[in-house]
């Protein structure tokens, strides 16, 4: 069975990155590069579980559409997004220090996982059984949920670091993104064929058992990788961690720069809720389910995924340049829509926006994740990653100003004042270094 997993792991590495050419292992030992294979394929797979597992129990889309059903305060469904952002941001130069201070690092992706999942099932017997705070409960389990989720990044990226050379990282990510998304189409037309016609509570919480065990699956193929012991010099608290996590953004200009770039490009999955308000002011539209955007999000990812990755080992910084041009380039689109020939302002013509910008957001996501893990040095990787994650909690909350902006003037000059900022994080992203 072990030579059969093995021989499976090959293959499909050497199907997806090594092109026939002799293997090489930039920035991993030796003894991590034997195992490079089989590692690949339980991170892609892991990664399959979990993408698939954010988009069931979605707290963008699908906890708000059960909120509406059982009558839950809008209130509550605004606080998910920040919530989910801020949980699994702001902690995580607490927990570096911790992290650094274990050899083997996967063992806190797989609890933070583990965990995760059983959150997700508390939320289920939340939804089934209780009457009263559900809202409130859920938000809280929302809240531990990003939490560990904050844990799992900085191991992963660790994690990563360790076991996939440079060069192949961009790829992996790209097949992780790949067959969540294939699988997410298929989740798609299961909710738009199934579940949107038979709306109730019970059919949507079983989406969450779902995505329970697909997180609980996920810890256990993360748990499976072969990873060599790390450095646990120099370990810090977590005051004298975030001492050095501040020192870092005065010293290192290039990764101060590569935040400035990050969180510039935060506009394009910022405009994405108001791209769908122009959609249905203008054009009336009626959404027929919560299945097709589902569906759009996995067979763009599905798409683009590939590209982005080979792109980004290549060069990582360009693609983060590429992703900006083309998200602006959608919304100059919309910003000229009114100007068009009024036979053309349909929703033919404005469809292919959705996908598009999804697919822009996929290339500058995968980007950023690539550029970080390639450019940490590898026996402070759980530092940077921590400040860089921190650093976007505070941005991320800071953001929600900018929705005063479509408030007091509309939603062309937020998509406008959006686009702006897509252009400008173009300017430091050529200023990046090239790893």
């Amino acid at each position: 069975m072990a030579e059969t997993s093995e021989g499976i792991s090959e293959k499909v590495y050497e199907f997806l990155v090594e092109d026939g050419e002799e293997r090489a292992c930039d920035a991993i030992s030796d003894e991590a590069c034997v195992e490079t294979p089989g590692n690949f394929l339980l991170i892609g797979l892991n990664g399959f579980c979990t993408k698939l597992a954010e988009q069931v129990a979605s707290p963008e889309l699908i906890i708000p559409y059960i909120f509406s059903i059982i009558g839950v305060s809008p209130f509550y469904s605004g606080l998910l997004v920040p919530v989910k952002n801020t949980g699994s941001l702001l902690p995580q130069l607490m927990v570096s220090a911790k992290i650094r201070a274990f050899k083997i690092r996967k063992y806190f992706w797989a609890a933070a996982g583990f965990f995760q999942g059983v959150m997700l099932l508390l939320m289920t017997l939340t939804f089934t059984h209780l009457e009263n705070n559900v809202g409130l409960i859920i938000v809280f389990l929302l809240l531990l949920f990003s939490m560990a989720s904050g844990v799992g990044s900085i191991a992963f990226k660790d994690v990563l670091g360790k076991t996939i050379p440079k060069g192949k990282r961009g790829r992996l990510l790209s097949f992780r993104a790949t067959g969540g998304g294939f699988l997410t189409v298929i989740a798609g037309l299961f909710l738009y064929f199934f579940i949107d016609k038979n709306s109730s509570v019970d059919s949507f919480s079983s989406l969450f058992i779902v995505a329970g065990i697909l997180w609980i699956l996920s810890a256990l193929l993360f748990a499976f990788i072969n990873e060599n012991p790390g450095a646990t010099s120099g370990g810090r608290s977590p005051i004298d961690e975030v001492k050095k996590g501040w020192s870092l953004l005065k010293t290192d200009n290039n990764f101060l720069n590569f935040l400035i770039t990050r969180s510039l490009l935060l506009a394009i999955p910022l405009v994405q809720p108001f791209l769908i308000v122009f959609a249905t002011e203008r054009l009336d539209i009626k959404l027929s389910g919560l299945g097709l955007f589902v569906i759009a999000a996995g067979v763009s990812n599905t798409i683009s995924s590939p590209f982005w990755g080979k792109f980004s080992d290549k060069s990582s910084k360009k693609v983060m340049i590429v992703s900006a041009i083309f998200a602006s380039l959608i919304c100059a689109y919309v910003l000229i829509f009114d100007f068009l020939p009024k036979d053309f302002q349909t929703i033919y013509a404005y469809g292919p926006v959705f996908f598009l910008i999804i697919m822009a957001y996929g290339g500058a996501r995968m980007a950023r994740k690539t550029y970080l893990v390639d450019y940490a040095p590898a026996d402070e990787r759980p530092l940077y990653v921590s400040v860089a994650n921190t650093f976007m909690g505070i941005i991320t909350l800071l953001s929600g100003i900018l929705s005063l902006v479509a408030g007091f003037f509309g939603v062309k000059i937020m998509i406008a004042t959006l686009m702006s900022l897509m252009l400008i994080s173009t300017f430091f992203a050529r200023k990046l270094k090239e790893i």
